[in-house]
């Protein structure tokens, strides 16, 4: 049976596949492989956000407490895909709790770390905060979407 390196699993993923290969084992360099139970907390709303997932296998549910009805699920994210940006941005916070909803495989990137390697190198910087836009525009229109699923037509 083969291992895949951390480098060989971020150079296949859309978010990194087509950055440079120097680049690619920086990134890798900050990153871990996690394993979480089903109902385990991956992170907690208001906690300090210093890491993000990339999700190999499992789901994982964000949720939010709403008064008067708990924990809500704002959004499950899946195998591969990516799960976190507050670590990206002060004041460095989670905006909703993380929870695997099944046995979850990931991998964990170190957001200090990445800092760190961002803020030396401009370039780098720019390729990452690009390529994390992009992943924020694209949920929150997702969530627009179920949004307007839910709510349907609101305009008078």
């Amino acid at each position: 049976m083969r291992t895949t390196s951390l480098v060989d699993l971020l150079s296949e993923h859309p978010l990194f596949a087509d950055l440079d290969h120097a680049y690619v084992e920086q990134i890798a360099a900050c990153g871990a492989n996690v394993r979480f139970a089903g109902g385990e907390a991956l992170f907690a709303e208001g906690g300090r956000a210093d890491h993000f997932y990339l999700i190999r296998h499992g789901r994982v549910a964000l949720e939010t407490a709403v008064p008067g009805r708990g924990a809500i699920v704002v959004e499950t994210v899946s195998s591969g895909e990516v799960v976190g940006w507050s670590w990206l941005l002060p004041p460095y916070r989670w905006h909703f709790d993380g929870r695997a909803v099944e046995p979850t495989a990931a991998v964990r990137f170190d957001g200090a770390c990445l800092r760190a390697k961002l803020s030396a190198d401009p370039a780098l910087g720019y390729e990452l905060m690009r390529r994390f836009a992009a992943l924020i525009v694209e949920r929150l229109q997702a969530t627009r979407v179920r949004l307007l699923d839910v709510y349907g037509d609101v305009r008078g």
